[in-house]
C-alpha cells in the first residue's frame, strides 16, 4: 500500500504501534472536538490525481445519474409536523456514481480491501471491529458532481461517513456543516428550521484538498456540499463499513442507489 498511501505520515500497517496508537489518540481527540477528522496527504495526491481522471471516461458512459428532491431526512413526511413546516424543505441532489463493480483495480478498491483499514478506523471510531460489505455493487462508490450539481442537506443513517477527496473543483464544492444540531432524544425541529432558511450562525465550511481522508460523524449533524463551479468535477471515494460481516443492500436498495440490481 505504500504507493498508494503516505505510510510514514499515517502508518497504518503497524498496527498497534507507538505511532498507530499517536495517531488515533489524535483522531479520537479531533471526533470528540469537532465531529470529524481530516488526514490531509492520506492518499498521494498524485495517486488520487490519476484515479480521478481515469475514470473520466466511466463518468461519461457508465456513471448512474443520482437527482432527486428530497428533504433532509429523506422521507416523504414526519408525523409530528405538518407538510409545510420548514424543516422539510425541499431541496435538490445530483451527482453521478460509479459502483464497486465499475472500479475493481481501482486504488480506492485496493484501499478498503485492505484490512488494516477497517481495522485503524475501528479504532478511531472505538469499535471492536468493522468490516466491508459483502455487495457487488455497494462498499466502496466513487460520486462525481459538475458544475451546477451538489450533494444538499441531510443527515446521514448511518452513525460515521468515512470519504477520500479525489479531485476538487476550480470553485465551489465545498463541505459545509453545522456540529451536533440535533440530539438522539431530540431532534431539534425549530433548529433544523432556521439551518434551512439561513439563520443559523453556526453552519461552518472546509475545502478539503485531494488526497485527504475524511471520518464524520454526520447522523446529527446536517451537512452538504457546495455548488461545484467551473469545468473540474468534485471527484470523491465513499467507504461504507459494519459492525457485522455480511451486510449487502436488497435489491430495492441497489435500484435507489444505483438504478440496477446487480
Amino acid at each position: 500500500m505504500r504507493y498508494i498511501l503516505n505510510l510514514d505520515t499515517y502508518p497504518l500497517d503497524k498496527p498497534r504501534s507507538a505511532e498507530w496508537q499517536a495517531l488515533v489518540a489524535r483522531c479520537r481527540a479531533d471526533l470528540a472536538a469537532h465531529g470529524m477528522f481530516n488526514l490531509p496527504g492520506f492518499m498521494h495526491p498524485n495517486v488520487a490525481k490519476d484515479a480521478a481522471q481515469s475514470l473520466t471516461l466511466k463518468f461519461q458512459t457508465e456513471a448512474f445519474r443520482h437527482e432527486r428532491a428530497h428533504n433532509i431526512y429523506f422521507l416523504k413526511s414526519i408525523p409530528e409536523l405538518p407538510d409545510d413546516h420548514p424543516a422539510l424543505t425541499l431541496c435538490k441532489t445530483s451527482n453521478d456514481t460509479l459502483c464497486l463493480d465499475q472500479i475493481t483495480d481501482s486504488p480506492m478498491a485496493q484501499l478498503y480491501a485492505w484490512p488494516e483499514f477497517a481495522e485503524f478506523l475501528a479504532a478511531t471510531m472505538e469499535k471492536p471491529a468493522l468490516y466491508t460489505m459483502a455487495d457487488p455493487l455497494a462498499g466502496v462508490n466513487v460520486m462525481s458532481y459538475r458544475e451546477g450539481q451538489s450533494l444538499n442537506w441531510h443527515f446521514d443513517r448511518s452513525e460515521f461517513t468515512t470519504t477520500l477527496l479525489l479531485q476538487a473543483p476550480q470553485k465551489g464544492g465545498d463541505f459545509i456543516y453545522r456540529t451536533d444540531l440535533r440530539r438522539d432524544d431530540d431532534p431539534n425541529y425549530d433548529g433544523v428550521a432556521r439551518l434551512l432558511t439561513g439563520q443559523d450562525p453556526d453552519v461552518r465550511s472546509l475545502t478539503l484538498t485531494p488526497g485527504t481522508l475524511n471520518v464524520f460523524r454526520g447522523k446529527n449533524t446536517p451537512h452538504r456540499v457546495g455548488d461545484v463551479k467551473g469545468p473540474v468535477s468534485r471527484v470523491i471515494s465513499v467507504y461504507s463499513f459494519f459492525e457485522r460481516p455480511g451486510v449487502a443492500f436488497s435489491e430495492d436498495e441497489r435500484l435507489g442507489f444505483y438504478g440496477r440490481a446487480q
